[in-house]
This record gives C-alpha cells, structure tokens and sequence, in this order.
C-alpha cells in the first residue's frame, strides 16, 4: 500500500526538555490512525510537526514519498495539502455554514465552489444548513462542519486535535462512528489524537500507544487490548490486575489461583518471576467452581456488572457478570480463569 505519511525517528525539543524522542510511524492511503495517551505525553507536538506547526531536531516527516520536514528544511503548512480540524473547530463566527467551507477554495469558480459545498454538507449530514451561522449549531454540527471545511480542498491527509473533547460522552461516541464514516467513504487518510481509548477504538484502523514522547507499541485495538507488549500499555488500554507468578513452561504461568495457559510462548528460564495481566473478560463467573471470591465493589454497566473481587489470598480482581444475576456486596460468587491471551511481563 501507498503511504501517505511516514515519520522517521523524529525528536522534538522544546527549550531543553525533549517532547518527542525517535518517534516512527506511517499512515497508508485510506488509513485512520490515533495516536492515544495521557495529557503532556507529546502527541498534540507530534500532530503539529506533521501540519508543520514545529520543527523537529532529528528524523524525517514524508508527505506521498516527498520530504516535508527534517532538521534543515519545514516546508510550510499551506504547502502540506492537509486539512487540520481543531479542538475548538475554530469556525469564522461572521461568516454562515457555506462561506466557512469555502474559505480555503478561492482558486475555483462560483458554481464549483457552491456544488463542492453542497457535496459536502451532503456527505457530512447537513444537506440544508448552507446559511446557517456556528452561534445557531449545536456542538456536534459545528464538529460536522469544521471536518467539512478540512475535507474542501480535497487534502492527502487530515489531522484532528481532541476532535470530540468539548462534546458530552453520548454525542462523542455517535460522532466518533460518523466521522469514521465520512472518511472512509471519502478514502481520506487520517490522524487523530485523543486521550480517550473508546474514542480511539471507535474511530482508527490503527493506534500508537504515546507516553514519554514515544510510541510504546503501534498496534490495532484488538491487539493493544489483548496482547500488550508493555506494561504502561496493559495498564493505560482498558482494565485489569497485574498477578504475580512464576513461569512453569513457556506459556503457562503458576499463580495463587492455579496454572494459567496461554496462546504465548515466553523464552525465559523456568522458575522466572512474572506479573501476568488479567482483564475483567479473563475472570467468568461459575457458580460450581471451586474458586470462590467475596464482592467488595460493583458497577452497573447496563447488560454487565463489573464486580471487584477479593480472593481467598487477599488479593483483587475484576469480572464482568452478566446483569440479569445481581450479587451484593459480601455475597460470595464462583469464578474460574478463562484466559486464552498470556500477557506476562517478568521483572528486568
């Protein structure tokens, strides 16, 4: 496939303090990537050196196989093609629906620019909102519209900065799926930054975990979820307990609730000391197991129960019940491992 953009261990400074540190990645055409970590982790900086907003003291950013930033040259944003939707949406107050769209396509006739318009009010879901001004929008038709603005001039590439963030949790969700689709219909490679997981799920192809200015594992949702290969990603990409055990053969680990085995093979000596990641789905209630934990939490989650468990040893986890079964708390419930991913990290 065809990259649209590759970043090739790019450092970042700002004053003497390093933001971005031999950072790599690239983007195929048609592709949706999120780069998803805690804030001051360097992924905003990272967005801005693809737009061309910062330079970079080391590495290389591409743009369709042409150099576009590197630590003797930046070529200007304007000169990218990339389409930049901000936190904010940053819509001309003064001006309605249709100039705002059109303000980047000067080049082009009156009857192309009102027909590019049109199209795009169309693919973004607002057919009839032509003289419509951002004071008369609700937040999600802003978002629409300032994606629509970013899309006129047809870019390589669009880069979205917290897209979602001022917008409440059931509108972000629906405009996640949306904005998804857009793109896709379109084939319009994309980065977006976020630091919420479900908005990342929901929306990329592709996502790299940041912390520290690094990427700490490239990977698709399933993967980061099921197979992370750091522990700050095991902790950061949804939920779970790390349990201590040792190592009896290359996938399988001894723990304080019996051998877990595991689709992963591990190279360490026998004997090694391990943490292995148990996540709430690893946990499966049975009510004629041997193993019986105390509720000590519960979260009601609509068709699940998330319980907080306290084993026998003293030790916690988490399990996902089915909701039409609710147990209080200090009733005591049967689990049993079923934990096909083996996700251990040893001590070195």
């Amino acid at each position: 496939m065809n990259a649209i953009v590759e970043v090739k261990s790019i450092s970042c400074h700002y004053r003497k303090e390093m933001v971005l540190e031999k950072l790599s990645f690239h983007i195929n055409e048609g592709q949706i990537a999120c780069l998803l970590g805690p804030s001051g982790c360097g992924k905003t900086t990272a967005l801005r050196t693809i737009a061309g907003f910062e330079p970079i003291s080391e590495g290389e950013i591409l743009l369709r196989s042409i150099t576009v930033s590197n630590t003797k040259k930046t070529i200007a944003p304007e000169k990218r093609k990339i389409g930049m939707v901000f936190q904010d949406y940053a819509l001309f107050p003064h001006m309605n629906v249709a100039n705002n769209i059109s303000f980047g396509l000067r080049k082009l006739s009156s009857a192309k620019i009102r027909e590019r318009v049109a199209d795009l009010l169309a693919t973004v879901g607002l057919p009839d909102y032509q003289e419509r001004y951002p004071h008369e929008l609700s937040g999600g038709q802003q978002q629409r519209i300032a994606l629509a603005r970013a899309l006129a001039s047809k870019p390589d590439l669009i880069l979205m900065d917290e897209p979602f963030s001022n917008l409440d949790v059931e509108m972000r969700e629906q405009l996640s799926h949306e904005v998804r689709q857009i793109l896709k219909s379109l084939n319009t490679s994309a980065i977006i930054v976020t630091h919420d997981q479900q908005e990342a799920f929901a929306l990329a192809d592709v996502i790299g975990v940041m912390n520290q200015g690094r990427i700490l594992q490239w990977d698709t949702a399933f993967n980061l979820y099921h197979e992370p290969n750091h522990r700050f990603v095991a902790d950061f990409i949804g939920q779970g307990v790390l349990m201590k055990g040792y190592l009896v053969s290359p996938n399988s680990v001894a723990t304080e609730i019996g051998l877990i085995n595991g689709n992963r093979a591990y190279t360490w000596p026998k004997g090694t000391e391990v943490d292995v990641l148990l996540r709430p789905d690893d946990i499966v209630p049975d009510k004629n197991a041997n193993l019986k934990a105390k509720v000590v939490h519960k979260a009601f989650k609509g068709a699940e129960i998330m319980y907080t468990l306290k084993l026998p040893t003293g030790s916690k986890v988490l399990s996902l019940f089915p909701s039409h079964k609710d147990h209080n708390i200090g009733d005591l419930v049967g689990v049993r491992i079923a934990a096909d991913h083996l996700v251990a990290f040893n001590y070195t």
